[in-house]
């Protein structure tokens, strides 16, 4: 069994980020399996090795100590391109010249996550019947912008389906969904999307840990597995640390990041609150990530979001 935590090294790490940190290292623990380390920095504009310099420490400070790794994925870009030129193989890959304003313009934002639906406008006519195998030959670029483009895969009108380990079973249809998705920003940074599938299968993870707000990208990445001929791991998706606004905790939440809370609290006290607001003990007390491995169950974590005050963690 292995799982693994894979954060952006965008700022600092908050509460939220340590809660599914701390959940997955116990899950992996608790199971006897290995935790990887793989830090995703392929956004060049907003990732910065001070932050994962920084992130490394805090876990090391927090207990949640690492098997393997760090692994980055800013140093991987030759390892995406080969499976890239797989799904290219397989023709269902096409070059799209869409800006944000044109996706923008096709419709309104989706009513309960603000998801907009890619409408197919690049994509090419031998691709539009729906055939999902076989060599298309894709017609020439149109000319829409200068560039490369970005590189979207082409997705069925079919339903996946999935059973979270915590969320239960899910069916989502992609073309409704998502429609096709990016595997490349036109800049040529890599999408979330491949390099974690692809880092996910070649690094062996057999369980993805992590936030309820990325549950709707488990019908892609199950594709893509699909795809590319790998097994897709399990997934287990928790719910949301957020303030008293009821917003889920971002970098923005300053008094509620490790360079604060470091301040006047020790790694026992953040352990303890979280695992508190993981059901695995009934009161907030000083504990070590260590001492919670025999009390860690899935059973005992909620699925509702928990609101977090900051004096909660006095």
């Amino acid at each position: 069994m292995k799982g693994r935590f894979a954060p952006s090294p965008t700022g600092r790490m908050h509460l939220g980020n340590v809660y599914s940190a701390l959940l997955s290292w116990l899950s992996a623990k608790s199971q006897d399996g290995s935790w990887v380390l793989r830090i995703e920095d392929i956004d060049p504009q907003r990732s910065r090795p001070e932050f994962a310099r920084q992130l490394i420490e805090d876990l090391t400070w927090l207990g949640l100590t690492f098997d393997e790794g760090p692994y980055y994925q800013s140093e991987r870009g030759e390892i995406y391109e080969q499976y890239l030129s797989r799904l290219k193989e397989q023709g269902l890959t096409y070059p799209c010249y869409c800006t944000r304003a044109d996706i923008m313009a096709t419709q309104a934002p989706h009513e309960s996550d603000g998801r907009i639906v890619y409408a197919g406008t690049c994509r090419p006519p031998s691709l539009r019947a729906g055939s999902q195998t076989g060599n298309h030959s894709l017609p020439p670029l149109r000319g829409k912008g200068k560039g490369m483009g970005a590189t979207r895969l082409f997705v069925p009108d079919d339903d996946i389906v999935f059973s979270d380990l915590h969320y239960g079973t899910h069916s989502i249809n992609l073309a409704t969904h998502c429609g096709d998705f990016i595997l490349r920003r036109a800049d040529g940074a890599w999408a979330y999307q491949l390099a974690v599938v692809v880092d996910d299968a070649l690094m062996g993870i057999t369980e993805v840990v992590r936030g309820r707000d990325l549950l709707l990208s488990v019908p892609q990445q199950i594709y893509l597995h699909r795809l590319l001929g790998f097994t897709p791991p399990s997934f287990c998706h928790l719910p949301l640390l957020c303030n008293e606004q009821g917003q889920r905790l971002c970098k923005r939440d300053k008094s509620l990041d490790l360079g604060e809370l470091r301040k006047s609290h020790t790694a026992e006290d953040i352990v303890g609150l979280l695992a508190y607001y993981a059901g695995l003990i009934d009161h907030q007390e000083k504990v070590s990530a260590q001492e919670l491995v025999s009390e860690f169950s899935w059973a005992k974590v909620p699925t509702e979001d928990v609101e977090i005050k900051d004096k909660g963690t006095s």
